[in-house]
């Protein structure tokens, strides 16, 4: 056993694998920076409201206020060096650390591809993706032919975690069984050309697309692995990802998605895609007839064993990581602890109304508190069906009246939730004092039973 993975890490690859992916990369997040800038997103996310909701344990990532725009511009001037290839370690790892903090600013904005930027981003710190077609390369006049198989590998593994994580997710009996929240979501796109009347008000097509969506998660990677099988792979990634695309306003995930399946190709793929590049950036290109490759051909870590101990142990938490969920009693999709990281894409609608009141413990006398004057909309949406949130609202609430003079005070919530088309349910206990409950990752009791089962993963 220790035989064959001592013989599996001194496997080597093509060089060009990692590099067409380091360009992807860089360009797709260049265009999600400028994209996010120019949508005025900056400013009414992170800049204009007056309280930001925080993931447990970084309530210290705080607003940069008008200095957010330069956070941005860090992302957008590293995303450049990514792409071409300059500094790329440096660039690399301010990406990671500036577009991590950008997305620990505000909770509200939680996406699955935002993470999985975050994490990808903190995986290509570690992998030598410059040694090929970079002015790195053309800098230090030194080309590698190829790099360790496992760095490759390890993107891949990545990719088959995401995909084979999201198919288990929607073996639960709402998706399969009901085709919720598609049969939700799908009548509404009637202004679609062509499907829009037609099939996407067919109920048949709702079970369709569910069934067909948990199988493609599952079965995708599987066939991007399998040399036969993969050009008809990325054709379904292609096809699925554009459809969705079409469907649903996600952003640039689906085109991610696309570009990263090409890491599944082989080296000869690749190098002629670099040819490609190379014939594009003309007269530019010329200046890399004057680079020489490396007598040794292979590039070999200076500190290998310390990159493979944390990418072990960074796989070893995105393996564990989404079935966290069986630590808590409550419903996953209901009670939603246990729900981010999990790689849970679009498989609920909930609607929520979270109405909180101030009541002075001593006299009795109360009112409720306008939401609107504290919260944007998007914050109020989000807020009004995640407790976590719920419950760091009421602090802020909390700490807000205390400093305008009430005192003995205690914050309740009339809380009301629809899952996936149900009726209503109260969600919050609304004799509970949440001023009382402290944040943490252990089970929120006061958060109402759900009325109903949603049996799978």
């Amino acid at each position: 056993m220790i035989l064959e993975i001592n013989n599996y890490l001194k496997r080597s690859t093509a060089s060009s694998k990692l590099a067409v992916f380091r360009i992807c990369f860089g360009l797709m997040m260049l265009y999600s920076m400028l994209r996010f800038w120019s949508k005025g997103w900056i400013d009414s996310i992170y800049i204009a409201p007056k309280f930001h909701f925080k993931y447990f344990g970084f309530e210290w990532a705080q607003s940069l206020g008008e200095y957010t725009y330069l956070l941005f511009v860090v992302c957008i001037l590293c995303a450049v060096l990514i792409t071409i290839g300059l500094w790329y370690r440096l660039g690399m790892i301010l990406f990671f650390f500036s577009f991590t903090y950008i997305e620990l600013i505000e909770k509200t904005t939680y996406l699955n591809h935002y993470y999985f930027i975050s994490i990808l981003s903190f995986l290509l710190v570690f992998l030598p993706a410059n040694k090929c077609f970079s002015m790195d390369v053309f800098l230090r006049k030194k080309q590698y032919k190829e790099i360790p198989q496992w760095t490759v590998d390890a993107i891949k593994l990545l990719m088959v975690i995401v995909y084979f994580y999201a198919g288990l997710a929607k073996i639960n009996s709402d998706w399969l069984l009901k085709a919720l929240p598609l049969k939700i979501w799908m009548p509404s796109k009637y202004d679609i050309p062509i499907i829009g009347e037609t099939l996407l008000q067919q109920e048949w097509v709702h079970y369709a697309m569910s069934w067909g969506g948990m199988f493609y998660d599952l079965s995708i990677p599987f066939l991007l692995l399998y040399r036969k099988t993969r050009f008809f792979g990325f054709l379904m990634v292609v096809f699925f990802h554009i459809f969705t695309a079409i469907l649903f306003p996600i952003g640039m995930f689906p085109y991610i998605m696309i570009v990263s399946a090409l890491v599944f190709f082989d080296g000869n793929t690749h190098d002629k895609i670099i040819k490609f590049l190379n014939k594009m950036i003309k007269p530019i290109g010329s200046l890399w007839s004057t680079v020489t490759y490396d007598s040794i051909s292979q590039y070999h870590y200076k500190r290998l064993k310390g990159a493979q101990w944390i990418l072990c142990v960074f796989f070893i938490v995105q393996l564990a990581l989404p079935f966290r969920y069986i630590l808590y009693p409550s419903e996953l999709f209901w009670a939603e602890e246990g729900y981010r990281f999990s790689w849970r894409v679009m498989l609920v609608e909930k609607i929520g109304y979270t109405n909180f009141k101030v009541v002075n413990k001593t006299t009795g006398a109360s009112f409720y508190v306008r939401n609107g004057h504290f919260l944007t909309d998007l914050q109020i949406k989000q807020m009004s069906f995640q407790p976590d949130m719920i419950l760091e609202y009421a602090h802020y609430l909390g700490d807000h009246f205390k400093n305008q003079g009430h005192r003995n005070i205690g914050i309740y919530a009339e809380s009301f939730v629809s899952l996936n088309g149900r009726s209503n349910q109260q969600f919050i206990d609304p004799e509970v004092d949440l001023l009382l409950e402290k944040k943490s990752f252990k089970h929120k009791h006061w958060i109402k039973p759900f009325k109903d089962e949603i049996k799978g993963f």
